[in-house]
């Protein structure tokens, strides 16, 4: 009985069929993610109000959780988180308004002065910039800002422009967020109810784990920006400069709008420093908060949101420069979290897998069992 004869080109043709197949695969989900990224940007007007609560939650959820534990009602404890939190925020506003209402006609008057100064500088040695070429200058640095300030608008308030303003949708995030808070522990039960087996326990188990990572983010959102305000506030106090303490509160504020809050905390500091104290403290408080924002972007960040959110540092640069690159503002906001919550559902992806598999290198891991007792309701809000 005679061998079959295998061909170079039979394999050649075994070896293209295989990569046709995958080729098209690839183009099925390409396709598919596409579609996705579409849909998203239709309901961009009400997703962004529901993600948007769904992390003023994961800070709001614990002492809510704590008031329902002391048999205060649901809708209350959920009422007295919203109130309290707005009042929060009305305070601070309060606080730091008459200390800029009681020294802004000072800095005003100075910052005439001081703009003179800046340009009788540039023209006298060893510069010598002309009238013309500072003109020019001034000219070009304004058409930069607005084209950016156009970029920065657009990229805010995209898919937020149906909705009139960026203060409807504040509203509509401050419903929301009640409501996730009254009705939240209920979520997990309806979807199991919904969806039921195999997939219910599967959903609800990812779903936990990214309300959790979304906390931790959070929470190390908060801290970057406490040590920024710190270590600014400490050097503008030092050097004398009006207003550090306003300025420290809107440098912590600013940290959590990652690049134009950063870059608009800075430069207005810088501004009141060269206003008030001249060119000298200008410059030392711009390199202040260059070193701290360096500190903060290459170091502290990304270190504490990769063991916070158990993602590399790298993922954490990368998703911030891609979601501020497609969506502005918004998008280097969420990226971090949207990248922590994808890498969520990849970890338990491969846990599934891995409890499937023969591959000895998968034998020694311990999946996880979907019989155990599932995570209290009262621990997601999702």
């Amino acid at each position: 009985m005679s061998r079959q004869v295998t061909t170079r080109g039979t394999v050649y043709a075994s070896h293209l069929r295989s990569v046709s197949v995958i080729a098209l695969q690839v183009v099925l989900v390409a396709a598919a993610l596409w579609l996705v990224g579409w849909v998203v940007a239709q309901i961009w007007v009400i997703l962004l109000p529901v993600i948007l609560a769904v992390i003023v939650c994961t800070v709001l959820w614990p002492p809510v959780r704590w008031l329902r534990s002391r048999s205060v009602p649901p809708a209350l404890a959920a009422l007295v988180g919203v109130v309290v939190a707005a009042a929060v925020i009305a305070g601070v506003v309060a606080a730091v308004a008459p200390s800029i209402a009681d020294q802004v006609s000072t800095l005003s008057t100075k910052a005439v002065v001081g703009i003179r100064q800046v340009q009788d500088w540039l023209q006298g040695p060893p510069l010598n910039i002309s009238d013309a070429q500072l003109d020019s200058a001034v000219s070009a640095i304004t058409d930069r800002l607005e084209s950016s300030g156009a970029q920065i608008a657009s990229g805010f308030f995209t898919g937020v422009s149906a909705a009139t303003s960026a203060l409807i949708t504040l509203f509509t995030t401050a419903v929301i967020t009640f409501f996730l808070l009254k009705d939240g522990p209920r979520f997990l039960p309806w979807l199991r109810r919904s969806v039921g087996s195999p997939a219910a326990p599967h959903l609800a188990e990812v779903l936990t784990r990214m309300w959790r990572t979304l906390g931790g983010f959070v929470r190390t959102q908060a801290v970057v920006s406490l040590v920024d305000a710190v270590l600014i506030g400490i050097g503008l106090v030092i050097l004398g400069v009006p207003l550090a303490y306003v300025l420290a509160i809107v440098t912590f504020v600013g940290g959590f709008v990652p690049i134009v809050g950063a870059f608009v905390a800075g430069a207005l500091a810088v501004l009141i420093a060269l206003v008030s104290n001249g060119l000298v403290t200008a410059l030392i408080v711009l390199a202040i908060i260059v070193a701290v924002q360096q500190l903060e972007g290459n170091v502290l960040q990304p270190w504490l949101q990769s063991k916070s959110m158990n993602l590399h540092a790298v993922i954490v640069l990368l998703a911030v420069t891609l979601g501020g690159t497609l969506f502005g503002v918004v998008g280097a906001f969420l990226a971090v979290p949207v990248a922590a919550c994808g890498a969520v559902a990849v970890r338990y992806y491969g846990e599934q897998v891995r409890a499937r598999s023969d591959d000895p290198e998968d034998v020694e891991s311990e999946p996880v069992s979907l019989e155990k007792d599932p995570p209290s309701d009262d621990d997601a809000v999702s």
